[in-house]
């Protein structure tokens, strides 16, 4: 007997459906529509990808490198003292004790807190002899997109919030939303988006809106103005073969930044790495307020220099402003699990100082092995 041939699995899908004469007339419908927007998206595409944009990163952290020069986030006074204990490598588990002691700014303080980090998930969590809660949460959803959260609980009226910002990261562009105490409902509260793209490998330009909805009937919005300059990569440290055992060698980089606020006022930014030991960073801010029931107008600019030297132990921060006000930041390491701070900052025009010491000692429950498998030591 004759077999019966049976049709193979391509067969039975190559052939037509029953909805291919209407999927055909949509697309010939609106193709003379479609058709040339989409070759001249692929052009313009085409056209960016050949230029070599970059990745610009964000509005919030446009002066980040600024930042880790001066001292505003690094000074302090009076004694402190930050006690760390590493429980886990990887994942990353941290427990904190903080002391403070002699502040002129605030009374002696606690802090207590925990740090949990893998690769995709950070959360931080404290809380202070006053009862205040607060809470910090990072999700790398994919390397495009990032969600954060911070919230603080307090029994002090008016002091509690919630903050969640979310950024996409594109090709050669980003873009971030933050919402501060957001009113599900009403959509009250305070809302930033920014956006920054890059025009060139050297120039992104952006801006930032910020949103001020407190009750349904008020909504109040300011924008901000961006620009971000960098120096171009040097060819030649793509080209030079890095040597096993030996740093690569080094090429002095640059950033310098600038942003016009809806009031009027300049902030410009200047950051240059002069060597792999040494950066430098120079701020300057204009202050232009009109006349007003606050106080008469005002046409003053502050402009700060600070650098930052590290040692093979150590990190030295120093900075001064042209309002004669000079400020220092030391961070000693003795050992790798204990280091010295002392901190200090005299400012001529008020004829004010203040001074500040502390420690900072870190243990961990590991092993010597597991801490040279982690990276956390350097093996003999």
């Amino acid at each position: 007997m004759a077999s019966i041939p049976v049709p193979q699995a391509s067969e039975k899908l190559s052939g037509p459906t029953a909805f291919a004469p209407y999927l055909d007339t949509v697309a010939n419908i609106f193709h003379p529509v479609t058709g040339p927007v989409l070759n001249t998206y692929g052009r313009f595409h085409g056209w960016k990808e050949s230029m070599g944009l970059v990745q610009p990163g964000t509005v919030e952290n446009l002066t980040r490198e600024v930042q880790q020069v001066q001292l505003a986030n690094w000074s302090f006074d009076g004694a402190r003292a930050d006690v760390a204990k590493v429980v886990s490598a990887n994942p990353a588990f941290q427990l904190t004790h903080s002391f403070s002691l002699g502040s002129t700014t605030r009374p002696p303080a606690y802090n207590f807190g925990a740090i949990f980090a893998n690769a995709k998930t950070f959360l931080q969590g404290g809380v202070d002899g006053s009862g205040t809660v607060t809470m910090r949460a990072n999700q790398t959803w994919a390397p495009t997109d990032i969600t954060k959260v911070q919230a603080q609980l307090t029994n002090k009226a008016g002091q509690s919030m919630l903050q969640v910002e979310h950024d996409h990261l594109g090709p050669h562009y980003t873009f971030s939303w933050k919402s501060m105490n957001p009113g599900i409902l009403d959509g009250t509260g305070i809302h930033i988006a920014s956006l920054l793209h890059s025009f060139s490998p050297r120039l992104s330009l952006g801006f930032e809106t910020v949103i001020q909805h407190p009750q349904p009937s008020i909504l109040e919005t300011a924008t901000s103005y961006v620009a971000k300059l960098t120096s171009l990569p040097n060819p030649i440290e793509q080209l030079t073969p890095t040597v096993p055992g030996q740093p690569a060698p080094f090429y002095p980089s640059w950033t310098a930044t600038a942003q016009l606020q809806p009031s009027g006022n300049v902030q410009a930014t200047y950051y240059q790495k002069l060597s792999d030991k040494v950066d430098v960073a120079l701020d300057l801010q204009t202050i232009i307020q009109p006349a007003s029931m606050l106080g008469p107008a005002k046409r003053e600019a502050l402009a700060t220099l600070g650098a930052k030297y590290d040692f093979r132990m150590a990190t030295f921060r120093g900075q001064i402003d042209s309002a004669g006000k000079i400020g220092m930041y030391l961070e000693q390491r003795f050992t790798p699990a204990f280091a010295f701070l002392v901190a200090g900052e005299i400012d001529h025009a008020k004829n004010a100082s203040k001074f500040g010491v502390g420690i900072m000692i870190e243990s961990s429950t590991m092993t010597q092995e597991e801490m040279i498998a982690a990276g956390m030591l350097t093996p003999v």
